[in-house]
C-alpha cells in the first residue's frame, strides 16, 4: 500500500512539471505572438484542449490518491480487528485445552475410582424363623452387585476400599407376631429393629445407615433368636447398599 500511494505522489509530481512546461511555452508564444500575426483557432483550439486535459488528469489523480488513502485506512483498520480476532481465538483454545485436560483427569479419576453397589432379596421360601439362636441372613437372590463386595454365599458385605458407605434394608413380617433385625458391622452389633405384628396385616420396617468403613469391614444382618421374617417372589425383605465416596 506505500509503495501505490509513492507511485501516486510521484506521477502527481510529474504531471506537475509537465503543467508547469507547458505553461511556460505558451506564455512565451502569447509574447512572439504580440509581435507576430494572430494565432491561428485551430492552434487555439489545440491549446485549450491541452489545458483542460491536464486539468482533468490533475483531478482524477486526486480522486485516485483519496480512495488509496481511504483504503489504506481500511486496511489498517481490518489489520486491527484481524489482530484481535487472532488473539481471541488463541485464548479460545487455550481455555478449550484446558477444558479438555481437565475432562480428561476426571475421566481418569472416575475411571480409577472404585465402583461399588449391590441389591439383594432374601428368599422365596416364605417365613424364615423362629429359632432358638441367632441366625446370619443370607439374600440368596442378588440382582446387583458391582464389584463382587456381598456374598451371597456367608451373607456378608466386604468393603474393598476405605471410604463412606448408604446401606438400606427392609423387613417384612407377616403372621409372625414379632419381626425383628439386627445390622452387625464385624463383630459387634451397631444397630437393632423391629415390628410387632398383632394380627394378619403385614407390617414392614425399613432403615438405612451411613457408615465410614476401612477396606476388609464386614457388614451383615441377623435375625435374633424367637424372631422370623418373611420374603417371597415379591422380594419383600431386600438388603442393599453402595460406596458413596472413598477417602
Amino acid at each position: 500500500m506505500r509503495v501505490v500511494v509513492g507511485l501516486l505522489l510521484l506521477l502527481l509530481g510529474l504531471c506537475g512539471s509537465g503543467a508547469q512546461g507547458e505553461a511556460g511555452g505558451l506564455g512565451e508564444v502569447n509574447e512572439i505572438n504580440q509581435n507576430t500575426d494572430p494565432k491561428d483557432p485551430a492552434e487555439e483550439s489545440t491549446e485549450q484542449i491541452t489545458k483542460q486535459t491536464t486539468c482533468d488528469i490533475w483531478t482524477e489523480l486526486r480522486a485516485l490518491r483519496d480512495m488509496v488513502v481511504e483504503l489504506n485506512v481500511h486496511v489498517e483498520l481490518l489489520q486491527r480487528e484481524n489482530s484481535v480476532q487472532a488473539t481471541e481465538l488463541v485464548s479460545l483454545e487455550s481455555r478449550l485445552t484446558s477444558s479438555e485436560s481437565k475432562t480428561s483427569d476426571l475421566e481418569k479419576e472416575n475411571a480409577e475410582k472404585p465402583k461399588v453397589a449391590f441389591y439383594t432379596a432374601l428368599t422365596d421360601a416364605g417365613f424364615v424363623g423362629p429359632y432358638n439362636t441367632d441366625i446370619t441372613l443370607k439374600y440368596s437372590k442378588v440382582f446387583t452387585n458391582i464389584g463382587n463386595a456381598y456374598n451371597p454365599s456367608t451373607g456378608f458385605f466386604t468393603a474393598p476400599v476405605k471410604g463412606v458407605y448408604n446401606l438400606q434394608l427392609t423387613v417384612m413380617g407377616y403372621h409372625t407376631g414379632t419381626t425383628a433385625v439386627d445390622v452387625y458391622k464385624n463383630n459387634q452389633r451397631i444397630m437393632h429393629n423391629w415390628e410387632h405384628n398383632n394380627n394378619v396385616v403385614p407390617e414392614y420396617f425399613t432403615n438405612s445407615l451411613v457408615l465410614e468403613l476401612t477396606a476388609g469391614d464386614e457388614i451383615h444382618l441377623v435375625l435374633p433368636s424367637g424372631y422370623s421374617i418373611y420374603d417371597s417372589s415379591d422380594n419383600y425383605s431386600t438388603f442393599s447398599g453402595s460406596l458413596l465416596f472413598t477417602l
